[in-house]
């Protein structure tokens, strides 16, 4: 049976652990949304900045729907052969009324509090800003467009995984999960 589990969370929630764990022990094939936005910015050899992704996500989906970017993952997963999918950085309510179509589809809404939060992106520093983020600029960065609707979605989860505890604690959530 396929299984397509959709990641939800604010940032460094541990969306990407997640997805990490369950590609080395599910053999899970794993999808993110920004990755649409890091292929454009590469592109036009621009900057991967959060400030840039939400620009270029902001410029998209006003002219191409909101929609847009759960259309696209949408038919990505629908071709994948894996029997465990994972979707990292389901953002807005349009992107889940679009993936809750997909009949396997299940969305996780992972939580942390935001001190842990802060450390882990300065630490992990995916984006070429991150490193440098103060915790006042990280809790400004929460009222970010591409923010805003992430805390919603909790209310539309299948599952709730709490990340404020070790990594057995987590896996152990989302081994009971998948």
């Amino acid at each position: 049976m396929k299984i397509i589990l959709g990641l939800a969370g604010e940032m460094a929630s541990g969306k990407g652990t997640v997805a990490k764990y369950a590609a080395e022990k599910y053999n899970a094939k794993t999808w993110r949304f920004s990755t649409m936005l890091r292929d454009v910015l590469d592109r036009l050899s621009l900057e991967q900045s959060r400030d840039n992704m939400q620009t270029l996500s902001t410029i998209l989906r006003q002219n191409f729907g909101e929609e847009l970017f759960a259309r696209v993952m949408a038919e990505d997963v629908k071709k994948d052969t894996g029997e465990v999918i994972i979707i990292d950085g389901v953002r807005r309510l349009a992107d889940i009324k679009y993936l809750k179509k997909i009949p396997q589809f299940k969305l996780a809404y992972l939580e942390a509090e935001m001190p842990k939060r802060h450390e882990r992106i300065v630490k992990r520093a995916e984006n070429s800003d991150d490193a440098k983020k103060t915790f006042e600029d990280f809790k400004k960065a929460h009222e970010d467009e591409s923010e805003l609707q992430i805390k919603d979605l909790k209310n539309h989860a299948d599952f709730l995984i709490d990340n404020n505890g070790s990594y057995e604690d987590l896996y152990a959530q989302v081994d009971k999960i998948l």
